[in-house]
């Protein structure tokens, strides 16, 4: 006969283990490798890409109402350098922006460049005090109903487009622009003037 197992004075603890958050930490990849698709898919054009906007192509026109309460329309432009740059003051990375774009619009006045804002996301009156401010001495079209966002397929602010003398789009910048973004693209759209 076998004696009976007496406790152990010690006491002991048994700890349960959570499971790790699988589903969330997944979910964050997936979606960090969705944008990041996104982001090269919109700056190469697409490989599907038949709405009108891409590198090569003609670029939807940006017509509207500024935050200085003129009529504007791109088309206007054409013969001219243009960049077209998406941003409200509500995102960071366009308030950070601003300074380069305002310092740029002056060193290649000379070239013929035109800078272009189109106000998206973000109501005017804060976007027309903020341009007044940081010396936004171009015109930002105002984009009320987000149709010029949706034609230029606009992910993210701030979004630049670097358009030639023609009309046509030569890169997109998604995402804040350094002093070398600036130069090596501008270089793509200067000439010919």
């Amino acid at each position: 006969m076998t004696e009976p197992q007496t406790p152990t004075s010690e006491p002991f603890l048994v700890v349960a283990r959570r499971p790790r958050p699988i589903l969330p930490i997944t979910l964050l990849l997936l979606v960090a490798i969705a944008t990041t698709a996104i982001v090269v898919l919109v700056a190469r054009g697409g490989p599907t890409d038949t709405s009108g906007i891409g590198k090569g192509k003609a670029v939807p026109n940006v017509a509207g109402t500024t935050l200085t309460g003129k009529t504007f329309d791109l088309a206007s432009l054409r013969g001219k350098p243009v960049l077209i740059n998406f941003w409200g003051p509500g995102c960071v990375p366009c308030r950070e922006e601003f300074p380069l774009l305002a310092a740029k619009a002056v060193e290649h006045q000379a070239s013929g460049l035109v800078i272009v804002g189109v106000l998206t996301d973000d109501p005017v009156e804060p976007a027309r005090a903020f341009a007044a401010q940081y010396g936004g001495t171009w015109e930002t079209v105002i984009d009320p109903g987000a149709a010029i966002k949706a034609a230029y397929h606009v992910i993210a602010r701030p979004q630049t487009y670097f358009v030639d003398r023609n009309g046509v789009l030569q890169s997109i910048q998604p995402g804040q622009l350094t002093d070398a973004d600036f130069e090596r693209q501008f270089a793509q759209i200067a000439g010919g003037g």
